[in-house]
């Protein structure tokens, strides 16, 4: 048992025997009346995401959450299969806990995969992966309907909005928290 002292980004709080993830949290001490912890909490298991107020001092339940380094290796089905980078265990994860993440895995891409009770709970990705453009229109000088950004397919299928002048086979940097294109990647 801890506190809401002990409450932190990324925490993984046991409520009712269901997993939440800590997204923010806040401490507020009113002039009147007792300090709270204001926090958001995502689902672990539905991605749910709930605003929620704890007492200050109050006790809550912390799940024991270990975060291991794993290499993603291959699509089989519906799972997808990582190899734990200390051990070489394999270990298939189903389509539905990879969920977005797959929009920016490759082959050999090392993330990190948080699990309880030997459960996979959900994917850590990198902040930016640098990925191909394998699709993207050719960018039309004055074209600014769009606030010169066009959509361009990457490598592992997913969508992106990129400025005009990149083209087709460039490596771009993308932000893998809201899908932003950072820029170009030289070989």
């Amino acid at each position: 048992m801890a506190t809401t002292n002990d409450i932190k980004n990324g925490t993984v709080l046991n409520i009712d025997g269901q997993l939440w993830n800590v997204l923010e949290f806040q401490h507020v001490k009113p002039g009147k009346g007792g300090a709270f912890v204001r926090t958001k909490l995502k689902s672990v298991l539905t991605g749910k995401v709930v605003d929620k107020t704890f007492n200050a001092g109050a006790k809550i339940e912390t799940a024991n959450v270990d975060k291991s380094d794993m290499e993603y290796l291959y699509h089989d089905g519906s799972d997808y299969i990582f190899m734990n980078t200390s051990t070489y265990d394999q270990v298939p994860i189903s389509d539905a806990i990879v969920g977005d993440a797959k929009d920016f895995l490759l082959e050999n891409t090392v993330v990190q995969v948080a699990s309880h009770n030997d459960a996979p709970l959900y994917i850590d990705l990198p902040s930016s992966v640098v990925l191909e453009i394998t699709y993207t229109e050719p960018g039309l000088q004055g074209d600014r309907s769009t606030g010169g950004t066009k959509p361009a397919t990457l490598e592992t299928g997913a969508q992106i909005q990129v400025p005009l002048f990149v083209e087709q086979g460039t490596k771009v940097k993308v932000d893998t928290r809201d899908r932003s294109y950072l820029g170009r990647v030289n070989d």
